[in-house]
This record gives C-alpha cells, structure tokens and sequence, in this order.
C-alpha cells in the first residue's frame, strides 16, 4: 500500500478507513523530524493536513515523490499553494459539507452576543442572581442591520438561519452577486450602518488584518463583532483595544490570530464570548469532512478525478 503521511488529528474512524488503503505514517512529537524524513521522506506518496497545520514549502522539497495533499477542513491558508503548484501537486478540501454548522455557531455567538447569554449564564450558575438581582436587560436581537464579509456558501448559509430573525443584510466582497442584500465594496462605509459584522472570509494575504481599527470604530460601541471565518483577518491587537476602551460594543469569537492561544486581556473583557474554534465541531459534520478529504486521496489513489480540489488546482488538473 501506499504511504500517506499524516500530519493533523484524525478520528478513529478516520484512521479505521484510511488504513484499509494507504501505509500510514505520522511524524511523532518529540521525534527527530529531521531523521524521520531522511528515512521516510521518498515514500510518501500523499498527504493529509488540515488548513492549520498546513504543509510548508520546506516540508514539501523534503517529500519528492507527493502526488496530492488533501486538507480536513475548507480553509487550506496553512497549505503553500506556490509551492504545491509549482511541483504541479494538487491541493484539496471539504467544502461544503460544513456550511450549515459553521453557520449555526455564527448564530449561536451572535445571539449570546445581543442577550448577553453568558454573564446571563454566570449570574445564575454563581448565586448572584438571588444576592443581588437581575443583570441589567440586554437588546434584542431581532429586527438588526447585519453585515456579512465573505459571503460565499457559508455567508449564505448564516443569512438563511438570520431570516426568522427579520434582518436587513448587507455584505462585502470582491465582486457584486445576484443576491437579495445590498452590497458594499467599502468595508468601513459597511460596518457604518451595521448592529453586527460577522465575518466569515478565508484567511490569505488579501484578508490579512482587514478588518482593523478604522473598521472597528465603524462598527461602533453599541456593536457587535462576530468572527467565524479566520483570526487573521481582525487585527486583534486593535479589536483588543477598542473593546477595552467601550468604542466595539462587544465580541463572538471563534478564531484567533495564534491559536489556540487567546491573550490574557481578550479573555478578561466580559462582554466578549468566546469558543475555540468550534465552527464545525459536532460528530456528524466532522465525519462528512473526514470522508471527504479521504475521497479526495483515495480519487488519487485510483486515478480518478478528484471530488474537492481548491480552485488554485484547476490549472494542474
């Protein structure tokens, strides 16, 4: 069988599937990387990554016979697509198959956000609600002007779960779309006249710190910043300090610039929920993703055409 050379956390049924048909091999932590590619390097034949652990272009010359990379995850911003594409190794992801549970975490931050569910939350878990009453009332979340960046299938997926809730849905992006919202191609004019910005774009160089603290200060102190697409694109420093200093009325995060590591001052501001990068994280959604990116190398492997690949790979299909 064929080596394949695994590189993110995989579940067992994951590993169940896909040693029935590649050798799997894994660098362990604390192993010599370096004595590990010199003895395995020529025999990997493909690779499984996620879009966080990627595959540096330096790992890539260390594996010269790679034939596919698939990533677990839609995101690929870890993987580097020059270097794969100038070795002509085709990338791919699992699109799709977790637009609705990304968007349903998108809702479930913005509504913790508008009814301040977790300091809710907290007053009934430590007593405090019979010491000293109830927490002052919160806004509701039902009528609001939201602002959606990227909206791509997941963007369409979180304006679909929004409508029970009567918004008016505004959005930004490269390119104007046959869609019932009104577009912007100015993100700070946007967040101007938005309650809540969520952002659900890729992570890349042209969405890097997009949203800074001018964009910030557009949304306002009365609203809300919701991040489900990549930590890279809020420049955290600044969102830091507009939440400390009241002029971003409040945060729902599920990325981070470093993750998993969150800085200490974002996790002491209260009016600011935040998961750990949970977008897509339930059984059933996780298992849809798994079976894909396993499609995708075992396409590879047979010589068929592959299920997912990026849109950068087209060129080398």
């Amino acid at each position: 069988m064929a080596d394949l050379l695994v590189l993110c956390p995989i579940t067992d049924v994951m590993r169940d599937r896909l040693t029935a048909s590649f050798d799997l091999k894994q660098m362990i932590k604390g192993q010599d990387p370096d004595g590990w590619l010199t003895d395995n390097g020529s025999d990997v034949r493909y690779v499984l990554t996620d879009g966080h652990i990627g595959i540096s272009g330096a790992l890539l010359d260390r594996l010269p016979n790679v034939q596919i990379v698939s990533s677990y995850g839609v995101g690929y911003d870890g993987i580097d697509i020059p270097a794969t594409t100038a070795r002509q190794i085709p990338v791919c992801h699992t699109p799709n198959v977790l637009n609705q549970e990304v968007a349903t975490t998108a809702l479930m931050l913005y509504l913790a956000c508008w009814r301040n569910l977790e300091s809710e939350m907290a007053n009934a878990r430590s007593g405090n609600w019979v010491k000293h009453g109830a927490l002052p009332l919160p806004r509701s979340a039902d009528n609001r002007t939201i602002g959606i960046l990227g909206l791509g299938r997941i963007g369409k997926a979180i304006a679909a779960k929004l409508a029970p809730f009567n918004p008016t849905i505004l959005y930004y992006g490269r390119s104007k779309q046959d869609v019932p919202f009104k577009y912007f191609d100015d993100l700070t004019a946007m967040a101007r006249v938005c309650d809540t910005l969520i952002c659900v774009a890729p992570g890349d160089a042209s969405t890097h710190h997009l949203i800074n603290s001018e964009v910030l200060e557009a949304i306002g102190p009365q609203g809300f910043l919701i991040n489900v697409g990549r930590g890279s694109t809020v420049d955290e420093t600044a969102m830091i300090a507009a939440l400390q200093a009241g002029t971003l009325g409040g945060a729902g995060l599920d990325v981070f610039e470093n993750e998993p590591h969150i800085p200490d001052a974002l996790r002491a501001i209260p009016n600011v929920v935040l998961t750990p990068h949970i977008g897509s994280a339930t059984q059933e959604t996780r298992r849809a993703m798994g079976d894909l990116a396993i499609d995708n190398l075992i396409a590879k492997k047979d010589g068929r055409d592959l299920v997912s690949p990026i849109p950068e790979s087209a060129q080398i299909l």
